[in-house]
């Protein structure tokens, strides 16, 4: 994004949600940068300074607002225009160093540069261009505003909140944070002390998003698949289990609340997961689509029945929905729910959760992968379908690699429709809801080329392609619009 600083102005006077992550604003009487939305007395012209990351705002030495928390925002989404070659390197090095922050790892540029085919120099230099800091002052800025969100959110001790930001130890982080904020960590939370989810039995964090947003949609699909005993939506929350090995050593569970008024998600979960806590909250952020451009989207979508505020669903637990994307071929919605209650019925493990209702993980790859094709059919799952189960158990080894965040989807359609039992639907909606894939398109999708015949009169995949070429980068969302418009048909 580009903006001039009278228009960015103009944004922050009128506290433009449309610019919430994408436009910050440091002024210099007070040294303290902001997101466009802080509820301050908005400032004077003549001493703001306009910054599209915290960490161009924080390379030149201003502090994050305590009362509109910049660690919260949305990430900027997808850029609108289409990017040249260097800017969407930069991009792609920036979404690498963001899956980075939480690792104690020094940056490992040299290997990223090379996977993406060019040389450690013009990476960098190419960075610096886009994105007005190093890579070095990037991650720090990354770490650094995920410690500020733990400590105001969580009482995790500090030695803990150290770790789980990716500084290597106790001593660097003091000091880079009192470099960087000009305050100790124990004195951050001194100040922010009444802020937060304090609850013994939970860590909670606060998360942003850009209004608006379908919370009632996104609640409502979220509802028709949720598995019994592993997933439970009830007014404007969302709770359920994690297996053990996706974000820690050991099961747990996690909730969601929405609340529209602040445009947040308040998110808790098990003291299990703290260590974790950096990865669980990207995982949330991506399961939500909490960054997305509603705006931006709802544009490119203009010819398609819907509003602005559709999110893409995506997932926290990429073998479930493999499995359920299974289970769901050739069957309703609701049949296809009653197989996975009975699939973690038989092969789930139970979990410990403030919740009756959700007290079992789903099974893991390797828990299926020992069953026989006679255990997997006895639960009302047709042979074939349950030898695909199966066959995607024991080959979810070759598979995980390729759901990592920010990985490209052809690799990951392309090993699942070499497994018996998965086409290439099935691989385009595993890909597009595992991968947050925002431009995924399943091919020949029965409901999409119902409602295109009845909106375009064209019914034909090779017409729906042409047709939906000028919805790209969004195809996803207007497979989401698509979809939702058979339920407004009489």
């Amino acid at each position: 994004m580009t903006l001039d600083a009278d228009a960015a102005y103009l944004a922050l006077k009128s506290r433009d949600a449309r610019f919430d992550g994408r436009l910050f604003v440091g002024v210099t009487s007070t040294r303290i940068y902001c997101r466009p939305i802080c509820r301050v007395r908005t400032p004077k012209r003549e001493n703001c300074r306009f910054f599209e990351t915290p960490a161009q705002a924080e390379a030149q030495a201003f502090r994050p607002c305590l009362k509109c928390r910049p660690e919260i925002a949305p990430g900027p989404g997808l850029a609108w225009s289409v990017m040249d070659a260097s800017s969407t390197l930069a991009k792609q090095a920036a979404d690498w160093l963001d899956t980075q922050a939480a690792s104690g790892d020094a940056p490992r540029l040299a290997a990223l540069a090379s996977r993406l085919g060019v040389s450690d120099r013009h990476l960098r230099r190419i960075f610096q261009a886009e994105h007005g800091v190093t890579p070095v002052q990037y991650l720090q800025t990354r770490r650094l505003l995920t410690a500020k969100q733990l400590l105001t959110d969580t009482r995790l001790p500090v030695s803990q909140v150290a770790l789980a930001s990716g500084f290597a130890s106790l001593r660097r982080f003091n000091a880079a944070f009192a470099q960087s904020y000009r305050m100790s960590p124990s004195r951050l939370r001194g100040d922010t002390a009444d802020e937060g989810v304090r609850e013994a039995d939970a860590i909670g964090v606060a998360l942003g998003y850009r209004a608006p947003y379908d919370v009632e949609r996104l609640l409502r699909f979220l509802t028709q698949r949720a598995i019994p005993g592993v997933e439970v939506v009830e007014g404007l929350s969302v709770r359920r289990t994690l297996r053990a090995g996706l974000v820690a050593d050991a099961p747990g569970w996690i909730a969601v609340e929405f609340v529209p008024a602040s445009s947040r998600v308040r998110l808790r979960f098990a003291p299990a997961f703290a260590s974790a806590s950096v990865r669980l909250v990207a995982a949330v952020r991506r399961w939500l689509d909490l960054d997305a451009t509603p705006q931006t989207i709802a544009l490119a979508l203009a010819t398609l029945p819907g509003e602005e505020g559709l999110r893409l669903p995506g997932s926290l637990d990429g073998f479930e929905l493999a499995l359920r994307a299974v289970l769901g071929q050739q069957v309703t919605v609701a049949a296809a729910r009653t197989l996975a209650r009975r699939l973690v019925e038989r092969f789930g493990e139970p979990v410990a959760t403030p919740w009756d209702d959700v007290s079992r993980a789903f099974p893991s790859p390797e828990r299926i992968a020992a069953a026989t094709l006679d255990d997997v059919a006895s639960l009302g799952i047709i042979r074939t379908r349950a030898n695909a189960i199966l066959a995607l158990a024991r080959g979810w080894h070759e598979i995980a690699p390729r759901l990592q965040p920010h990985q490209p989807p052809e690799p990951l359609i392309d090993a699942l429709c070499e497994l018996p039992g998965i086409g290439p639907w099935t691989a385009h909606y595993i890909a597009m809801r595992a991968l947050s894939w925002p431009d995924a398109f399943p091919p020949n999708d029965v409901a999409v080329l119902k409602a295109m015949k009845r909106l375009y009169d064209r019914g034909t995949q090779r017409e729906a392609d042409a047709i939906a070429q000028a919805w790209r980068p969004w195809r996803a969302y207007a497979v989401l619009r698509l979809w939702n418009s058979l339920e407004n048909t009489p």
